[in-house]
């Protein structure tokens, strides 16, 4: 764990850089409200650190099934921020800096992508006010959905974490989740709508 006491970092003193997926993975898992990257589709992930220690993650990556046909006209053009997170030691306008930062990284370095997608989730308390606060437009909520609740672990799995596939199969954590499912061992959860906010890098 970081412990950074009473200090707080200063959001011009945070150092943001791009870095591989491996990186920030634990740290994601272990900061991020869900403790889970399973089945994420990462392509761009970027690392906080403040005095070389890593206090910051944001990843990047394809938005799950065809939801993209709603924001643009390829795949390509359409990236959803996956994952933020930063400890709360950050200076209040923190998370907005790191933010634009990476989408200048993006629009700067991936030509093709036209597009940034993000979700606030009202189930724990989000209502988007980082993504108004870097320029976001606000599109309304998504529909309801499921989660299931895995006591053995404590998580929370989104109902697409079950079907996600690789070369037609199911990855491997997401059969064992359908298998727990079979089994009478995971509790369905009713999810809201999420609040939805689009970017237009270009």
């Amino acid at each position: 764990m970081i412990l950074l006491g009473q200090l707080i970092m200063k959001a011009r003193e945070l150092e943001i850089a791009p870095c591989a997926f491996a990186d920030i993975r634990s740290f994601v898992e272990k900061h991020h409200y869900s403790h889970n990257v399973n089945g994420l589709k990462v392509t761009q992930c970027f690392k906080v650190e403040y005095q070389t220690r890593l206090v910051g993650a944001v990843m990047y990556g394809a938005m799950s099934t065809t939801a993209w046909k709603k924001f643009g006209t390829s795949e390509q053009e359409v990236l959803e921020l996956r994952r933020l997170v930063l400890l709360d030691e950050a200076e209040r306008n923190s998370e907005s800096r790191v933010v634009g930062w990476t989408i200048r990284y993006i629009r700067d370095h991936y030509p093709e992508v036209k597009t940034i997608v993000s979700y606030a989730d009202p189930a724990h308390g989000h209502s988007g006010t980082i993504y108004k606060a870097s320029n976001f437009k606000y599109l309304g909520t998504s529909g309801k959905d499921t989660a299931y609740y895995d006591a053995d672990t404590g998580k929370t799995h989104h109902s697409r974490s079950l079907r996600v596939k690789y070369k037609g199969q199911y990855k491997p954590f997401a059969q064992r989740l359908r298998d727990k499912l079979a089994a009478g061992k995971l509790d369905a959860v009713a999810l809201p709508g999420k609040h939805c906010f689009v970017f237009h890098v270009r």
